[in-house]
């Protein structure tokens, strides 16, 4: 009756968010399998780089937060720049879920935009945190702190979706990957449309 349950709440899922048969309570194995834990888990998807207010990347990182949370993927952000904090404020106004990872070692502000936040009391070390947050990390313009935090992520095999054609750094990454490992793949994206054909491609957005 379980595994009939099961296949069907399966049909037509990808399998990364497939379930596996649900043992009974009691049962010593119920918390033990890492399938059952991996259903847990939401997709998570950290947002690096900087661009200025009203520029077309700043616009396109405002959307991509909102976006997020609509289809039900963890934001992570650490809310340091205006395209990150503008991401994660969208993606808070939507309902969905934001992991702000600071470097700080104390609490911000009440109206931080953020349902979740880590102060990490690390300095510039949180950018491997960040790197490390997300099943993919989303990249926006940027400047050096970007390029840290891109290059721990590709060290990490963290796929890289850089936005193009809005300008800054993101804009020469699919051309110039940070070294010729390949170790993860770098798939850009121009608009919503292409971020979620991507995402997609991923298995980190379902549909």
């Amino acid at each position: 009756m379980i595994r009939s349950r099961v296949g069907q709440l399966n049909s037509g899922c990808p399998d990364r968010f497939r379930l596996h048969a649900v043992l009974p309570f009691g049962h010593p194995g119920r918390f033990m399998t890492p399938t059952s834990r991996k259903s847990f888990r939401k997709p998570q998807i950290a947002i690096l780089g900087s661009a200025d207010p009203g520029s077309p990347a700043f616009d396109l990182a405002a959307q991509a937060g909102r976006f997020l949370a609509e289809n039900g993927i963890t934001l992570v952000s650490g809310c340091g720049s205006p395209a990150t904090r503008v991401a994660a404020e969208h993606a808070v106004a939507a309902g969905g879920t934001v992991l702000s990872v600071i470097p700080e070692g104390s609490m911000p502000a009440a109206d931080w935009p953020a349902t979740v936040v880590v102060p990490c009391g690390m300095g510039d070390a949180r950018n491997l945190i960040m790197a490390l947050a997300g099943d993919a990390c989303i990249v926006i313009g940027g400047r050096a702190g970007t390029i840290s935090e891109v290059c721990l992520a590709w060290l990490h095999k963290r796929p890289l979706l850089p936005l193009v054609g809005a300008g800054g750094w993101s804009e020469g990454l699919p051309g110039n990957p940070p070294d010729e490992r390949e170790n993860s793949p770098i798939l850009p994206w121009h608009d919503l449309a292409e971020l979620r054909a991507q995402l997609r491609d991923l298995q980190l957005l379902a549909g």
